[in-house]
């Protein structure tokens, strides 16, 4: 488990003031066996903290000055991995694979994103909100607290006997594809985004992530009502080695 404080959301520029990790093992149905001890470095970032990360953080500047991460021991932990999980792993991913690019290429697995928590039994997908609905309560936004969080959602019991564990290893285990959108017209963008693509601006293409099932169905569906016979979308493979990664 991994979690991650920034100086912001830019993960071109900002930077990780903040790193926890803890390795965990787990068996064959799902449940977690046993539990290592969890690291936590901070990191000067080399700029005054915006008071808004002070205040969301509780990490000041004086708590940062002339901290360092461990990168020697960060890296022996993280590519230790068989699967490295993060609840936003989106944004976690691309700040630590620039910060620490040994691990780069690494299978990541979401808890926020992937499993069907609708289906599961909870709303919403805020780890707080998820954890009081297991009936535990935390002080979140600090990155220690947020992995042990994760780490009791993760062994949560479900109906029928399965952990959040086990349903998170069956959706990252799953073949996807990722659409782009390659050179749609811009006409169609209302529909792209109203269907679940996302802009990539650097790429300049809409693009989203499907599984496998919905392969065909999707492909039909962008001939039909976006290239309407002129051009075709791009679909790449995904494993969870890609995902998450910036483009």
């Amino acid at each position: 488990m991994l979690d991650v404080e920034t100086t912001g959301l830019d993960q071109e520029n900002d930077r990780i003031i903040e790193l926890a990790v803890q390795r965990f093992r787990f068996d064959d149905a799902g449940r977690i066996v046993q539990v290592g001890q969890p690291r936590v470095w901070r990191e000067d970032p080399g700029t005054l903290l915006d008071p808004r990360i002070v205040k969301l953080t509780g990490l000041t500047n004086e708590m940062l000055e002339d901290q360092v991460i461990d990168e020697s021991l960060a890296f022996d932990i993280l590519s230790s991995a068989d699967l490295i999980i993060a609840h936003n792993a989106a944004f976690d991913r691309p700040f630590v694979d620039r910060r620490l690019p040994a691990v780069r290429g690494k299978p990541w697995a979401c808890s926020m994103a992937e499993p069907d928590w609708l289906e599961l039994g909870f709303d919403g997908r805020a780890l707080a909100h998820l954890v009081y609905q297991c009936g535990w309560f935390y002080e979140g936004h600090r990155a220690e607290n947020d992995i042990l969080a994760l780490l009791y959602l993760l062994a949560h019991g479900l109906p029928g006997g399965v952990t959040v564990l086990a349903k998170l290893l069956e959706c990252s285990q799953r073949p996807s594809y990722q659409v782009n959108a390659i050179d749609a017209p811009f006409e169609a963008k209302d529909l792209l985004k109203a269907r679940g693509y996302r802009w990539n601006a650097a790429m300049r293409f809409w693009s989203r992530e499907i599984a496998q099932a919905d392969r065909t169905g999707e492909t039909a569906w962008l001939m039909s009502e976006v290239y309407a016979g002129y051009g075709e979308p791009a679909l790449i493979p995904v494993s969870a080695c890609e995902r998450y990664v910036r483009a």
